[in-house]
């Protein structure tokens, strides 16, 4: 087993074995010819670039840990580079201002820009892995830039039964359900209520009585419920169809009023699926503890396409 110099004098000076005896030494090695056989086992063409994604939340900061997104890769992907890309800027900027949301949609657009779209031209770029932690309505500009034509894994950081970025891989059904209007000659509100229940009364005091609510919801609302990439995948065909629909009742000029309460995941996934030649405007509102209601953030349609 090849140590350093000190280790090698370390484990020969223990001549009767007590604190370093074989088994211990064997099962070292096993464990680390797996570990390496798992990491340069996987196929040259499941190259990955790692996207690491974070804004101000409040009154705290998204830590993202590079080797923590990584990790979560093996074994059917790994990092196309030892460095994550890095999209986030540090400022002092918080998300109950309103030149927060100007400041981040921008420098998003401009990180973007500056390294994405290169490693889009080049030909050996096949994939992309998220990793963001952020305010919901930027999450969402995110997925839009990315776009579901680029080929790209969105990852959940789940908090039960500890923190991780690895998706379960047991069977975790998602029933999901589409509340609809009756009248749909009055401009559309979609409301998201996954990680939490969205009353009505919270969107009518935003943007008055006379609009028309669609609703994605589950049959119990609640944090760290999205754990499988496959429940991800019914979300990203559901909200596919209920924008879509959305389109055919209300026309594709009336914007769209977006109150989201829904995993980063699911934030991210609701801009990929995001047509921009095909869908209205949205406009992108999020809930503010320090006002205690949600304000306007964001708009995708023109300035982000």
């Amino acid at each position: 087993m090849l140590l350093c110099h000190d280790c090698h004098k370390s484990i020969d000076a223990d001549k009767k074995g007590i604190r370093y005896p074989a088994d211990l030494l064997l099962k070292w090695k096993d464990e680390h010819e797996r570990r390496i056989a798992i990491a340069c086992g996987v196929n040259p063409d499941k190259r990955s670039n790692v996207i690491l994604y974070g804004a101000n939340i409040g009154a705290q900061l998204s830590l993202l840990q590079p080797e923590h997104a990584k990790a979560a890769l093996f074994p059917q992907m790994y990092p196309a580079e030892e460095h994550p890309v890095k999209l986030s800027m540090s400022w002092e900027g918080k998300d109950d201002k309103e030149q927060y949301w100007t400041t981040e949609s921008k420098n998003l657009n401009a990180a973007f820009n500056r390294q994405i779209r290169p490693l889009l031209e080049g030909s050996l770029t096949e994939h992309f892995s998220i990793f963001a932690l952020a305010p919901i309505p930027l999450l969402v500009q995110l997925g839009a830039l990315f776009t579901d034509k680029i080929a790209a894994d969105v990852y959940q950081l789940r908090r039960e039964p500890c923190k991780t970025w690895e998706w379960s891989t047991g069977p975790n059904p998602l029933n999901l359900i589409v509340n609809r209007p009756t009248d749909f000659s009055k401009p559309p509100a979609l409301v998201v209520s996954l990680s939490d229940t969205i009353a009505h009364d919270r969107v009518w005091s935003v943007i008055g009585k006379d609009i028309a609510i669609w609703e994605l919801t589950i049959g119990q609302p609640g944090n760290d419920f999205l754990k499988s990439k496959d429940q991800l995948s019914t979300y990203r065909t559901a909200i596919r169809q209920v924008i879509a629909e959305i389109g055919q009742k209300h026309g594709l000029t009336t914007p769209l009023s977006i109150f989201p309460a829904m995993p980063v995941a699911c934030a991210v996934e609701l801009g990929r699926v995001r047509m921009p030649k095909a869908v209205m405007p949205w406009i992108i509102y999020d809930q503010n503890s320090k006002r205690n209601s949600f304000v306007r953030a964001i708009e995708l349609g023109g300035n982000h396409e």
